[in-house]
């Protein structure tokens, strides 16, 4: 019976979820989601996020195996490029972040970007099962949020990202392009909601309603009981309308325009320019009515 160990790291200023699951025995890791913070005053990247998972990894004397990340994160910078240098471990995605590349390309009129998805080491399709040391990682094909969304299961733990959150907050939304509402509630009803009722959840945002403490891991069964928006009883139709008029109502997210840009090149900055400085491009007048 695989044993692994789940420790989480909170990035308060996106309100995301990196985790660091790993075998306390053979000491082997991987990291989900990491993020490179930027500031939007200063418009300065840094590693701090990066960093913390770093020495966690340090004290422990952890292998990194892989770095992964569940999608093209709109909210963040992708700290997946940093850990690669730093540790060496090659990186992993959705075989789909192909079609995410295509799209978005054509909005930052990146005709220099690769649209294969040679950026990462792997590109995963579901069932699809990696070799982590002392234990697995299978990509389970959850779309809805984005197209190229997977869910990471690791023993009796998944690790869900913006497909499903904890139960007092619901779904990832459905109006980037290309996502869609139909789509995720197979992912989550038909797919993941057919795991064990004590599969633990994971998941890749906690945004805190009414304020309450952080919290990141529920169960399926919680999830299927109590998911204020995809419960086992909810319906399709239900699901897409409530889906579609919440996400008419929700504001792009603060860093969606840097975000995209660097994570459909897998947490790659821009090249430097001939002046040695790097460039992110921001579209105007793109987002919004």
């Amino acid at each position: 019976m695989e044993t692994t160990t789940t420790k989480a790291f909170f990035d308060a200023d996106t309100f995301t979820l990196t985790y660091v699951v790993f075998d306390p025995a053979s000491r082997d890791a991987v990291v989900l989601d990491p993020v490179m913070d930027l500031d939007t005053s200063s418009w300065r990247t840094s590693s701090r996020s990066v960093d913390e998972v770093a020495r966690f990894v340090a004290e422990r004397s952890l292998k990194v195996r892989w770095v992964l990340d569940t999608h093209a994160h709109a909210d963040h910078l992708s700290g997946m490029d940093l850990l690669k240098q730093k540790f060496g471990a090659p990186t992993a995605i959705g075989a789909r972040i192909t079609q995410v590349q295509d799209l978005f390309r054509t909005l930052y009129n990146m005709s220099e970007l690769p649209a294969d998805g040679s950026q990462w080491d792997e590109l995963l399709v579901d069932g699809q099962q990696l070799d982590a040391g002392s234990f697995t990682v299978e990509a389970i094909a959850t779309p809805g949020h984005t197209p190229a969304c997977v869910t990471y299961k690791i023993g009796d733990s998944i690790y869900t990202g913006d497909a499903l959150f904890m139960p007092d907050y619901g779904t990832g939304r459905c109006d980037f392009p290309a996502g869609s509402a139909e789509d995720l509630y197979r992912s989550v009803h038909d797919r993941l909601y057919k795991l064990p009722d004590a599969t633990r959840v994971f998941v890749g945002h906690d945004y805190q309603p009414d304020g309450r403490a952080l919290a990141f891991e529920t169960t399926i069964g919680a999830s299927k009981q109590g998911n204020k928006q995809l419960r086992a009883d909810t319906s399709m139709e239900d699901f897409v309308r409530f889906r579609t008029e919440r996400d008419a109502t929700l504001r792009a997210p603060r860093l969606i325009l840097p975000s995209l840009q660097v994570n459909i090149a897998a947490g790659r900055l821009p090249e430097p320019e001939p002046n040695g400085k790097r460039y992110l491009k921001l579209p105007l007048n793109h987002l919004g009515g």
